[in-house]
């Protein structure tokens, strides 16, 4: 399974810096209501909106299955080689206990 959180990082900082910008004119844009100008920055913030919001939708949809492919894995893997997963479970457990312990 390849990793792209450097890529999606990008993206995620560069849509939220672009609606960012986008916002800040609105609000530094203090005219009449019915000045064109003010129309065409409002709709550029709700177009820009919207884009985040659908990148945001395929994101959390590509986490889900992201997530669930690594469940299916670790399934794999614990039916494929119960004994390992019993020892790593244990060794787990171990080391948190002591931890917890140590309070």
């Amino acid at each position: 399974m390849a990793r792209h959180t450097d890529a999606e990082q990008t993206t995620l900082d560069d849509d939220l810096r672009m609606l960012t910008e986008t916002l800040e004119e609105v609000l530094q844009y203090t005219g009449d209501r019915a000045d064109q100008a003010y129309v065409d920055i409002k709709s550029h913030a709700e177009q820009a909106l919207s884009e985040v919001k659908a990148r945001w939708a395929n994101t959390g949809e590509s986490y889900y299955a992201r997530a669930k492919e690594a469940v299916h894995r670790t399934d794999d893997y614990v039916r494929d080689k119960p004994w390992h997963s019993v020892g790593i479970g244990a060794t787990v457990g171990l080391v948190l206990g002591l931890l917890l312990a140590r309070k």
